[in-house]
């Protein structure tokens, strides 16, 4: 009865020495969130030393159960216990919490840290994020077998979260399909910055999941109550339907003045009251970062726990496929199954992403598809590959629904397990998936999005269908990587750069058909691959230059064309990435685009950011308009007649202002 005795004290110490870290950092910072980590230290006590099935000193093993902290202002919560549990996370790195150089962000960022396993902060990114690692994992497990792949993912969401419409979507997808090794913890503190929930949310947020096809675990008062919260989250073992905890809580517990208080939400403490609560949790009320040595062997013998079973998962036989598909990883030869396209041939480009995956599916294990209920359209419907659903998450083409925000966050979450999703919608519908985008980008998440459907080329479906704004806004985004092909043998050079490459892709693909160009079938692979690349007119000293990207490069051709007829040497340009000519050295910039030549640009889209390439941009700065999509790019000037005459008084103003 003594040893119980004994260590339901250090553990009740133990919990509070993660409160403590969680005020002292913020106060040292000055900035940051101490409420809901002295809150929930409870239930990361739990999770750490009972629950989780992981190795502190080895944080990327593939078996290993997941955890994700939602609500990414917490932060301090999980950087505690993974500092406790002996992750690589000293106790000055908490110190440091929140300053330039520091190992401990404001917000969780993946692999920063070890053990942060996805990037959180914009709420609701999380708990979609741990949609994906669910889904990854009962898509492997289903593949290669419990033997490879047996784990769990465990998530904390917020009020914030789940008031986002990104968990709606996530969760619904979720329940449909069957993602049972997921738990979800709702931290129900009824607290926003603002005040208490009920100034702007009255949800019946059990009612809801169960809706989803959730099991849902209703614990109450049970925040201090060890047991109560272990047996919450083992009741979440149900191989069929996700599992949502609901866990009431008191934000700054147990700060005399500020628990249950919207001011413990986004603000230090004070000394003062830190020192008041210190002393009320039994420890020193004055010494900052205290942790004793009898506590950090409690967190660090939790860390070394998972080691056997690490050691055991590594001992055993694991095919070659099942580790290409967790690497990312491409059987070799696999650039050699690349589709070529000869001239004379014309298909639409989202046609040809579709042939490109389905030559080489076989070849990259990895590979995910789908799409955000477009999937025959964008692209995605590869041949060969089966749907991934309820009854058979082998498949590898997940039918999203119309839930582009959360596809894209999903795909992030895939890819923090190693797969490569490859996701597609109409180009429009990016600004739905913007946030998780720009968190692909931050993280290096080797996504690649697949847009189509890419200019006023859309036709009927009229401006509020035909994106013009969206190729300058996603080149905005520092770290992703946009590709606009001409052509079939543009696209099949743009996959071999996602392929190749680290990070996130977007891929721009057109709805109408276009010809395959005279050149790229030779020049497409390198020239893709360098960003841009001359295409017609080598061999001539140009009068002009016309760069253009995707279907305006054969418009672009067909210019050339007509300036050649009146006597005027015209280079074209196909210039596909921005990001990637970039890259180039000056000497290969200068060769594509020599600077004594003027340049015209020509893209159907607005001409922000095209300044730094051209002297002038056949561009469209306005929305479109409903009619045939030729139609719609004639008469907005995207034609050759109008390429033509823009470059013939391109020269004449270049000729009278030497």
């Amino acid at each position: 009865m003594a040893g119980a005795v004994e260590t339901a004290a250090l553990e009740a110490r133990a919990v509070n020495v993660v409160r403590a870290l969680a005020m002292d950092a913020v106060q040292a910072a000055n900035s940051g969130h101490p409420g809901t980590p002295m809150a929930l230290a409870p239930l990361a006590h739990v999770l750490w030393t009972r629950i989780l099935r992981y190795d502190a000193a080895a944080p990327e093993w593939p078996d290993r159960d997941r955890f994700v902290l939602s609500p990414g202002h917490a932060s301090m919560l999980l950087y505690s216990m993974l500092h406790l549990t002996g992750y690589d996370l000293s106790l000055d790195d908490l110190r440091a919490f929140r300053q330039w150089g520091g190992r401990a962000a404001g917000h969780p960022e993946q692999g920063h840290p070890p053990g942060v396993e996805v990037t959180t902060g914009p709420l609701g990114q999380g708990i979609a994020n741990a949609v994906g690692l669910a889904l990854a994992e009962r898509h492997l497990r289903a593949r290669f077998g419990q033997d490879s792949c047996d784990h769990r993912v465990y998530a904390v969401c917020s009020d914030g979260d789940l008031m986002e419409g990104i968990s709606h979507e996530a969760a619904s997808l979720a329940g449909h399909l069957r993602l049972g090794r997921l738990v979800a913890v709702f931290d129900d503190n009824h607290i926003t910055i603002d005040g208490t929930t009920d100034l702007s949310c009255s949800d019946d947020v059990p009612g809801r999941f169960r809706s989803y096809g959730w099991h849902v675990v209703e614990l109450g008062e049970a925040a201090e109550d060890f047991d109560a919260i272990e047996a919450g989250l083992r009741a979440g073992d149900d191989d069929e339907r996700p599992t949502l905890v609901v866990l009431r809580s008191h934000i700054g517990y147990p700060s005399p003045t500020f628990t249950d208080s919207e001011k413990a939400h986004g603000s230090p403490l004070g000394t003062e009251e830190i020192a008041r609560t210190k002393e009320l949790m039994g420890l020193p009320p004055t010494e900052t970062f205290f942790v004793p040595a009898d506590v950090v062997e409690l967190y660090r013998a939790a860390g070394r726990r998972g080691a056997p079973e690490r050691a055991e998962w590594e001992s055993r036989s694991h095919s070659e496929e099942f580790r290409a598909a967790i690497s990312g990883a491409m059987t070799p030869g696999w650039a050699n199954k690349l589709p070529r396209y000869e001239v004379g041939s014309s298909l639409a480009t989202r046609v040809a992403i579709q042939e490109v995956l389905g030559a080489v599916a076989d070849l990259v294990p990895g590979l995910v598809t789908g799409s955000g209920d477009l999937t025959g359209n964008t692209g995605m419907a590869v041949p060969g590959l089966a749907p991934l659903g309820p009854a058979d998450p082998s498949g590898r083409i997940v039918h999203y629904g119309v839930r582009e925000h959360a596809m894209a966050a999903i795909a992030n979450g895939l890819a923090a397990d190693g797969l490569l999703p490859c996701v597609g919608t109409f180009f429009v519908f990016s600004d739905y998936m913007r946030p998780a985008v720009r968190l692909a980008a931050m993280t290096g998440a080797k996504v690649c999005f697949v847009w189509t459907h890419d200019s006023v080329g859309v036709g009927e479906d009229g401006p509020t269908h035909q994106p013009v704004e969206h190729l300058a806004a996603l080149r905005a985004i520092p770290g992703l990587r946009v590709i606009r092909p001409a052509d079939a043998n543009e696209v099949a050079a743009a996959w071999a750069v996602h392929a190749e490459g680290d990070g996130p892709t977007a891929l721009i693909l057109s709805r109408q058909t276009l010809p395959v160009l005279a050149g790229t079938v030779d020049l497409a692979a390198e020239g893709v691959a360098r960003g841009a690349y001359v295409l017609d007119g080598r061999d001539e000293d140009p009068e002009v230059t016309l760069i253009g990207t995707g279907s305006e490069v054969a418009v672009c051709v067909a210019a050339a064309d007509r300036l050649r007829a009146d006597g005027i040497a015209a280079r074209v340009v196909s210039m596909p990435s921005w990001e990637c000519f970039e890259s180039q050295t000056g000497d290969y910039r200068f060769s594509v685009l020599p600077p004594a030549v003027p340049t015209l640009a020509v893209e159907a889209g607005v001409r922000f950011g095209w300044d730094r390439y051209a002297d002038d941009v056949v561009s469209i700065d306005r929305f479109g308009a409903s009619a045939p999509g030729a139609v719609v790019m004639r008469e907005l000037g995207i034609d050759e007649e109008n390429v033509a005459h823009r470059a013939r008084a391109l020269i004449a103003l270049e000729a009278a202002n030497p």
